[in-house]
């Protein structure tokens, strides 16, 4: 199982900083099998390409407050403990509903998630596969009050998308 050295970015950016040196310091330190734990103000979309071609995945969260938390995962390992990692983030029950939307043009897919999401219970999550990451169903989501985490599956062919409704 993969350990994970926290890297809490956001006081530097709170403080009008750039952390990427200090992400990459801490990413030069890990040991083999090591995963990075990132807390950020936002969501690091620029960052997720930068650690691809390194080798490492990557799981993600939304926290309160519109902050972050993303796990890298040597993507060797990530395959193994994507079921790991995604559970996680407060032990998230199976999805009660799993739609496939890699075939649906956009945007499909996003009116799909939220009608599916709207119907969720309390706590309930479902399941989504899309061709590409959602960035314009995340604003969306987060207005509603829903919770999700979601990357892209180790072979690179889906991104894989869980979405959980208010307690």
């Amino acid at each position: 199982m993969t350990q994970y050295i926290d890297v809490d970015v956001r006081p530097i950016l709170r403080a009008g900083g750039e952390p990427f040196s200090v992400i990459m310091s801490a990413l030069e330190n890990l040991a083999p099998g090591q995963g990075l734990r990132l807390y950020a103000t936002f969501r690091p979309i620029p960052l997720f390409a930068v650690m691809q071609k390194k080798g490492f995945a990557h799981t993600e969260q939304s926290l309160e407050g519109g902050e972050w938390e993303v796990l890298f995962t040597p993507a060797e390992t990530q395959s193994e403990e994507h079921a790991v990692a995604a559970s996680s983030f407060d032990n998230w029950p199976d999805p009660a509903v799993t739609l496939d939307n890699r075939d649906l043009d956009p945007p499909e897919p996003m009116v799909r998630i939220l009608a599916e999401a709207d119907k969720l219970g309390p706590g309930e999550t479902l399941s989504a596969l899309l061709r590409r990451e959602p960035v314009f169903l995340f604003p969306q989501l987060e207005k509603r009050g829903f919770r999700w985490l979601g990357g892209f599956t180790s072979d690179g062919t889906a991104y894989e998308l869980t979405v959980r409704a208010p307690s």
